[in-house]
């Protein structure tokens, strides 16, 4: 793992405490990782989700291209 440095608002930083305190992180550390994690899930759905978007745009207007399931 790579050590880096980051700046946040004294009231973030006291909400991730708590959140400590309350037994949901380990640690500081374990808090950022968990919830840049949980970023990095959310924009791959969003980009899933896209791309179900689009092909179901697709396949409104090309109905032939479709393959059965069958």
């Amino acid at each position: 793992m790579i050590q880096v440095q980051v700046r946040i608002p004294e009231n973030l930083l006291e909400r991730m405490d708590e959140w400590i305190e309350e037994g949901k992180f380990k640690s500081r550390s374990d808090a950022i990782r968990m919830i840049l994690s949980q970023y990095e899930e959310r924009e791959k759905t969003r980009e899933f989700y896209k791309l179900l978007t689009e092909r179901s745009r697709e396949a409104k207007e090309h109905p032939e291209d479709l393959i059965p399931l069958e």
